[in-house]
């Protein structure tokens, strides 16, 4: 199967919250010290507005759910992805980071959507549903993610704006030129 290229298909089915998983090894002190370190300096981050990250109150000690050592999470949404992202990729020193997409459907987002920065964990896949029927919305009260007010680019907007990029890299001999059909 091809991937999808209908732009709206793929406009409305993007993904506009995250999670990020820092896990640690629970009887590791330093690697438990290092996770709490990292997790107020996002606070911190997220205070001075570098980006817009909510750590979960609650750091577990234990394995939880699908985690099999100790972890907290952080949710983010797109309109800081990259930042976020960015960011624990430059500090995470010797933690791994479980990074998955939030939608309907749970186990795949665990399973086949995630990524992570540093070495993967086995997940414990059975504790987490199929498909749920509403996304799992978090912090609504921010506005952003997929309980985002902003306007949103028309797909007439779009399309300019991809035939712009496309007139500017004409000049660019080391950029891929789109297909013409």
């Amino acid at each position: 199967m091809s991937p999808p290229t209908d732009v709206k298909e793929v406009v409305e089915s993007e993904i506009k919250e995250w999670h990020f998983h820092i896990y640690f090894h629970q009887r590791n002190a330093d690697e438990h010290h290092a996770a709490l370190e990292l997790r107020d300096a996002v606070l911190r981050l997220r205070r001075d507005g570098a980006f817009v990250a909510v750590p979960l109150f609650r750091v577990n000690t234990d394995p939880i759910g699908p985690h099999p050592v100790g972890s907290y999470e952080i949710w983010c949404p797109s309109e800081s992805f990259v930042s976020v992202y960015s960011y624990l990729c430059l500090n995470r020193g010797n933690l791994s980071v479980l990074i998955h997409p939030l939608t309907r459907e749970e186990r795949k987002d665990h399973e086949i959507r995630q990524a992570w920065l540093g070495p993967p964990f086995p997940l414990d896949l059975s504790t987490l549903p199929v498909r749920s029927d509403e996304v799992p919305l978090q912090y609504a009260s921010l506005k952003l993610g997929y309980s985002s007010t902003a306007p949103k680019l028309t797909l007439e907007e779009r399309k300019r704006l991809g035939n712009n990029v496309e007139q500017i890299l004409k000049g660019e001999k080391e950029a891929a030129k789109a297909p013409s059909d």
